[in-house]
C-alpha cells in the first residue's frame, strides 16, 4: 500500500481497492458457506427451535451480520493504513 500511495495513489483510491478485494472474499465465503448450510438442513433442522432451516429471513439477515462485521473489519485497518506516511512506511520495511 505505501508504494502505490508514493505513486500517486489516493487514500480514497486505497480504501476502496482494500475493501473492493475483502468483501469479494466475505461474498463467496457467504455463498460457499450458504450452500454448505443448504446441503446440511436436515442436520441443521434438529438445531433450530420454531424456524425452518430454510427460513429466508434468517439466512438473509444472519448474511447481512455477517457482511456488515467483515465490513468494519477490514475498513478500521485499511483507513488506518491510508493515514500512514508512505516514506516513514517504506523506510521501516
Amino acid at each position: 500500500m505505501a508504494i502505490r500511495m508514493a505513486l500517486g495513489a489516493s487514500p480514497g483510491d486505497l480504501l476502496k481497492l482494500v475493501i473492493g478485494k475483502m468483501m469479494l472474499i466475505v461474498l463467496v465465503g457467504l455463498a460457499l458457506g450458504g450452500c454448505a448450510a443448504l446441503a446440511l438442513t436436515r442436520v441443521l433442522a434438529s438445531l433450530l427451535y420454531d424456524t425452518s432451516p430454510t427460513d429466508r429471513m434468517t439466512w438473509v439477515v444472519a448474511g447481512a451480520l455477517l457482511a456488515t462485521v467483515a465490513l468494519l473489519a477490514c475498513y478500521f485497518p485499511a483507513r488506518r493504513a491510508t493515514r500512514l506516511d508512505p516514506v516513514v512506511a517504506l523506510r521501516s520495511e
